[in-house]
């Protein structure tokens, strides 16, 4: 039976995770794929960790060249998270002709290109299921069991935490800022939330899945990014009456030969298969020409969902004879980003409670050649009142001009938010 040695990077939540399931799995692993796994390095400072998982002190270190050293470690898993350390240790490992396993979204869509050349001077294999999803697995479906498609359209929820935080918004009526703390309280946001709630995480891992999908290099300074802090319980009650959920999403698409990739807060509506994703999961629904419409769901994070997708990238490494290149990643993307994409939107506007105000609005959106879908209207206080539009599929620059248009309209006190909605 073939024996691979491992290193694990980090005992940290999932790092330790993994290796729980690595030896609650070993034998089940040896009978199915033949492959007998052995932790024969671990990269931890805090080598308490490594007591209470019952590892071996030996075995415990704060040196890579005890990993890059040992020619029967085979298959290098990092845990650190962030750029350094973990960037200089993955190549140092790929350089020794080590294959990497990591669930690194920020360092992968930054240095996937530098990962890649080095590990193609070697033959080394680079595994990231779990970078994109957590537990879903998504990675090897879109390059392993698509092939007899054009992938269309990728849009997902990608991020648990701004998730969690939308879904109480609906369903307690609460306010942003004070969803956001429970969040953190709860441990699903951090005490600094930016690189989740301003839509960092997501922007990342939809280059991933997006360079996957399309098959071209998508960098993540394409993307456009929008976070959630803007959205209100205001925005969410609204978007009820429309029959629409709110969601931070990540969505790519290709639209004649041009990619259009964003990630934003926006509508979808109730009966999406999106709207149904709750809490900290995550979904992804993927649109192939010839398959249709696909829909990948489960747990996004934490120590055994992110440590079952390590693991099978750590399995699948030991497995290969031959590792998966990723050539397109080395060559510039051509320029063929689509800025100017099309969406239907929803507008929520404080007004004066006076005659006339309706027909000026829809002078605005009907000069710039904008319909209106639908619309309510709330009577306010003090000769104010709210309305709220749903209008027709049209682009982004042209709802900008007539937002800026509205902005200056004499009878708008001032327009309270925008967002885009995607059916």
């Amino acid at each position: 039976m073939k024996k691979v040695g491992i290193a694990l990077l980090g005992l940290g939540v999932v790092g330790s995770g993994t290796y729980r399931i690595l030896e609650s799995k070993k034998e089940k692993i040896m009978r199915d794929y033949g492959v007998d796994l052995e932790v024969r390095h671990v990269l931890e400072k805090d080598t308490t960790k490594a007591v209470a998982l019952g590892i071996d002190l030996s075995k415990v270190s704060c040196d890579i060249n005890n990993v890059i050293n040992d020619d029967k470690i085979e298959v290098v898993a990092e845990f650190f998270g962030g750029i350094e350390p973990a960037r200089t240790f993955l190549l140092a490992a790929l350089r020794a002709g080590k294959s990497i396993v990591t669930s690194n979204k920020e360092l992968f869509s930054k240095h996937w290109p530098e990962l890649e050349a080095a590990a193609e001077e070697t033959g080394a294999g680079i595994y990231f299921e779990a970078s994109c999803g957590g537990g879903v697995p998504i990675i090897r479906a879109l390059h392993e069991s698509c092939q007899g498609n054009d992938i269309l359209e990728i849009k997902g929820i990608v991020n648990g935490t701004t998730n969690y935080i939308l879904s109480n918004m609906s369903e307690h009526g609460s306010d942003y800022e004070d969803t956001l703390k429970e969040a953190q309280r709860l441990g699903y946001a951090e005490a600094n939330p930016s690189a989740d709630v301003d839509g960092f995480d997501s922007t990342y891992k939809l280059s991933i899945l997006s360079s996957l999908a399309f098959n071209k290099r998508i960098p993540y300074t394409s993307i456009y990014r929008e976070g959630i802090s803007k959205v209100t319980k205001e925005d969410i009650k609204f978007g009820k009456e429309f029959g629409f959920t709110v969601k931070l999403l990540a969505i790519s698409k290709n639209v004649d030969g041009k990619i259009e990739a964003h990630v934003y807060p926006a509508f979808i509506p109730d009966d999406h298969p999106l709207a149904k994703v709750s809490g900290a999961f995550n979904g992804i629904y993927v649109v192939g020409d010839n398959v249709g419409e696909l829909m990948f769901y489960g747990k996004g994070a934490g120590d055994l969902p992110t440590g079952s997708a390590i693991v099978s990238d750590i399995v699948y490494a030991a497995t290969r004879y031959e590792h998966r290149r990723y050539p397109f990643i080395l060559e510039e993307a051509a320029q063929n980003f689509n800025n100017d994409f099309a969406s239907e939107y929803y507008i929520r506007l404080t007004v004066k409670d006076e005659t006339g105000v309706l027909s000026t609005i829809t002078g605005i959106f009907g000069k710039a050649g904008i319909s209106i879908d639908s619309m309510v209207q709330k009577a306010g206080v003090n000769g104010k009142a709210t309305i709220a539009f749903i209008t027709q599929k049209t682009t982004e620059l042209t709802f900008k001009k007539a937002l800026a248009e509205l902005e200056k309209a004499s009878c708008i006190h001032q327009v309270d938010s925008m967002i885009r909605v995607e059916k």
